[in-house]
């Protein structure tokens, strides 16, 4: 048990005599096997906040250092990124139409293309051959190489089939009374983010030919 000793201090000679005297406060000793000095002390507060800083610092970096890195693998492989994407919506696009009643965009697409071949197509063949095509552009771009061209051709000759729908079929594309497209209308219209992503990535597939083309001439 720790002790703690009050020895009162005598004022000096010629002190005035009201003077309260002085109370001196023992410095508590510590006890056998407690582990601890009489000299050991406790680091104050704003001391283990500066320990801590480096450890939080250092996190911070790794956090950043980590995204800086997914940046960069992102920014390497993103025309892979966005036309892998948009052969996954082609290619779901395709399958869904092989089954009767399964795509929301049947009907609209089957009247689009019998009014582009005036009727004589049957309607099961315009069906199936939809269905094989967007099938083919998906699996074209998902694939790339090779395929990765065909497809873009065929992609934008399909993208000009789809908006022709906003003439072929004004009164399901728009309402009456009014330029706002209906709900089958917006459907034809959003297709405007892939026509942009294709652009993008038929840019990036030129260009690399071109640079193909010259390493192969041998002109710098």
């Amino acid at each position: 048990m720790r002790s703690y000793t009050a020895e009162p201090s005598l004022p000096p000679p010629g002190a005035t005599p009201h003077a309260r005297p002085h109370l001196s406060i023992a410095t508590p000793a510590s006890t056998p096997g407690s582990g601890s000095s009489p000299d050991s002390t406790v680091a104050p507060a704003p001391e283990r906040a500066a320990a801590a800083a480096p450890t939080t610092a250092t996190a911070v970096t790794a956090g950043a250092q980590a995204l800086n890195r997914l940046a960069a693998y992102i920014n390497a492989h993103s025309h892979a990124l966005l036309r892998m994407t948009v052969g996954i919506v082609f290619f779901g696009f395709g399958v869904l139409k092989l089954f009767p009643s399964a795509s929301p965009a049947e009907q609209l697409a089957v009247d689009a293309a019998t009014k582009m071949t005036l009727g004589m197509v049957p309607e099961t063949v315009l069906l199936l051959s939809l269905a094989a095509l967007e099938t083919a552009i998906g699996i074209g771009l998902i694939v790339g190489r090779r395929l990765l061209r065909p497809a873009l051709v065929a992609f934008f000759l399909h993208m000009g089939g789809v908006f022709s729908t906003l003439l072929l079929l004004p009164d399901a594309m728009w309402q009456p009374h009014s330029p706002a497209p209906t709900m089958e209308g917006q459907y034809v219209v959003k297709n405007v983010v892939l026509v942009a992503v294709c652009l993008v990535v038929a840019a990036h597939e030129w260009g690399r030919g071109d640079d193909r083309s010259r390493a192969g001439n041998g002109t710098g």
